[in-house]
């Protein structure tokens, strides 16, 4: 039953991903690639103060990396910068786990769905590319760069 709601989760992010358009303004910018399956993400970043106030997440590739670029899309906006580190550094050791959970405090929403991805090696990069290319806009923005690309070599 829980299988068959993730599923479900997972494609209606991927059929309908949430913050694609474009901004006509914002503060940084990250683009990210998987060479191993060719998925690409553009994530661009508008922040008012240090909370981020609008997002774009562009990904062309599989489901897997759409629905995770989605999810964080709905996730992202309001959080400072440093709960948009703290919630990205715990989905990725989550997603390099065996099991374990998302805190509640981080409140993960929809993310939670993703970690069962973690039972197919080769996806997780999938998942973790969005997130990545997160945190290198994240990283640009308090360096004062407007671009940063990201891998997912991890």
């Amino acid at each position: 039953m829980m299988d068959e709601l993730y599923r479900e989760v997972l494609l209606d992010h991927h059929r309908s991903p949430r913050h694609k358009a474009s901004l006509s303004e914002y503060d940084s910018e990250a683009s990210g690639k998987n060479p191993s399956c060719g998925d690409e993400v553009t994530l661009q970043l508008a922040f008012d103060g240090d909370v981020v106030a609008d997002v774009s997440v562009d990904t062309h590739g599989c489901a897997i990396a759409t629905a995770s670029g989605s999810i964080l899309a709905e996730l992202v906006v309001g959080r400072s910068r440093a709960e948009v580190r703290r919630l990205a550094e715990a989905f990725r050791q989550i997603m390099h786990s065996k099991d374990g959970e998302l805190a509640d405090d981080l409140d993960p929403g929809d993310l939670e769905v993703l970690t069962g991805v973690r039972n197919f090696p080769v996806r997780v990069k999938c998942a973790l590319l969005p997130w990545i290319t997160l945190l290198e806009a994240v990283t640009a923005a308090d360096q004062g760069r407007a671009a940063a690309e990201a891998t997912t070599e991890v």
